[in-house]
């Protein structure tokens, strides 16, 4: 099942997506004629895992850490599905990594691997969009709009063995599988649960595989998991 939020004239509203209708409870609200969408969920904080993949290791010239490398972006990173990346005036360097976001779906702590399913509402997709000529982490990738997410929440898939395709401009850019992950889903949650507090709607993305390139106003992004859905947005001049 897929679970979305729309934006309409009288306020969000949350709901079932098929086939471009939210089904709420309430009444069916149609995408674009009714609304636009929102980022599937409200996170009070997205906890990021970086240097998760092998071959981003070879191509940042990173050394394998030996537990999971974590960051955290701020709400006022979101951006949603289809909403434009305005690129910021003060970089010359700005990239992209598709991540796959697992959804908190109850409050909680200290939860155990095998536990991880039952406490997480589905899985969404993230760009982690960074700044890469900036000093230190959070100015590289926390700026706002830094963090598009969506297109939905995906409820029903195993995120162990996920194909990954990321392309700019119609050009294929990434082309991965989850399984190639240093740290699985369940490990990294169960991880970061040991150290934050989780509420309902909080993310955890699982990093991203190489991303050679950088990307130009102009161009769009797409971002496809198997089995979860395409996260699309342009790049666009900033102001």
């Amino acid at each position: 099942m897929r679970l979305a939020r729309l934006l309409t004239p009288d306020g969000p509203v949350s709901g079932r997506y098929e086939d471009g209708v939210i089904v709420a409870d309430d009444g069916r609200y149609e995408v674009g004629r009714d609304g636009r969408l929102l980022p599937p969920c409200d996170p009070g904080a997205l906890y990021c895992v970086g240097r998760n993949y092998a071959e981003t290791l070879d191509q940042m010239e990173y050394e394998r850490p030996e537990e999971p490398d974590f960051f955290i972006k701020p709400p006022a990173s979101l951006l949603a599905h289809g909403e434009p990346i305005r690129y910021p005036e003060w970089t010359d360097e700005l990239t992209y990594a598709g991540e796959l976001v697992a959804v908190i779906d109850e409050r909680c702590r200290d939860v155990e691997p095998a536990d991880v399913p039952e406490i997480v509402r589905g899985y969404t997709i993230m760009n982690d969009m960074d700044a890469l000529d900036q000093q230190g982490r959070t100015a590289r990738k926390a700026f706002d709009g830094s963090g598009p997410l969506g297109p939905w929440i995906e409820t029903d898939v195993d995120p162990t063995s996920l194909d990954i395709s990321t392309t700019v401009g119609g050009e294929q850019r990434q082309d991965a599988n989850t399984k190639l992950m240093l740290f699985g889903p369940h490990e990294i949650v169960s991880y970061l649960s040991k150290r934050f507090t989780f509420e309902p709607g909080d993310c955890i993305a699982f990093g991203s595989p190489a991303n050679p390139g950088l990307v130009e106003p102009g161009e769009r992004v797409e971002i496809t998991y198997e089995g979860v859905g395409t996260l699309s947005n342009p790049i666009v001049e900033g102001e």
